[in-house]
């Protein structure tokens, strides 16, 4: 059981894909204009995640390693597909704005890259813990960038005013203050680790 712990916490603070690693950057950056947007991308990353390196786990043994890759893709299109009806079915809103990053799941290099590195090598159990790790990593990385996005940009929160005279500087919610912000968390991310280390 501590073992699966080690696997869950790694993924959110040692092996964070997104401020450690600095992987799948392209669908953080464009959907997290706010923090509705990055939830429901974090989500449905999640659940295409767990699932992929579950059943990636349950069919290692008889998966040939020649052909692993794309068995992994099929696996993963799977998901991302059930996520894709499901979304566009009952979030039709969220599905418009979050638009083709949903269907690009699939060829997401953090799940292929779990899939790969972790999930065809361990245990079910074990694959899960690093999924949910991974995923929990994900969702915080992309929901603090939503936010400071979103409250720099458009001064609101979840599109709830904060401050009544507050001004936003529009270019947050434009691609250059993605770049601004994922380099705002990732600084404070290593200044944080700098005094922790002390």
């Amino acid at each position: 059981m501590k073992k699966l712990w080690i696997y869950i916490r790694n993924g959110i603070f040692k092996e964070n894909p997104v401020l450690i690693l600095m992987i799948g950057l392209c669908s953080v950056l464009a959907v997290s204009v706010s923090v509705q947007n990055a939830i429901g991308m974090g989500l449905a990353f999640t659940f295409v995640m767990v699932f992929s390196n579950l059943f990636v786990s349950l069919l290692r043994k008889f998966t040939p390693h020649d052909i692993r890759i794309p068995i992994f893709i099929v696996v993963i299109g799977t998901f991302t597909t059930i996520v894709d009806l499901v979304i566009s079915a009952y979030f039709p809103e969220l599905y418009k704005a979050l638009g083709i990053f949903i269907p690009l799941i699939v060829v997401n290099c953090i799940i292929i890259g779990r899939a790969e590195a972790f999930a065809y090598k361990h245990s079910v159990m074990e694959s899960i813990a690093d999924g949910i790790g991974i995923s929990i990593g994900y969702i915080w990385a992309i929901v603090a960038l939503g936010a400071i996005r979103e409250f720099l940009g458009s001064g609101t929160l979840l599109n709830t005013n904060i401050f009544q005279n507050f001004q936003p500087a529009k270019v947050f919610v434009m691609p250059p203050g993605a770049f601004w912000g994922i380099g705002l968390l990732i600084g404070i991310l290593k200044w944080v680790d700098s005094k922790i280390r002390r």
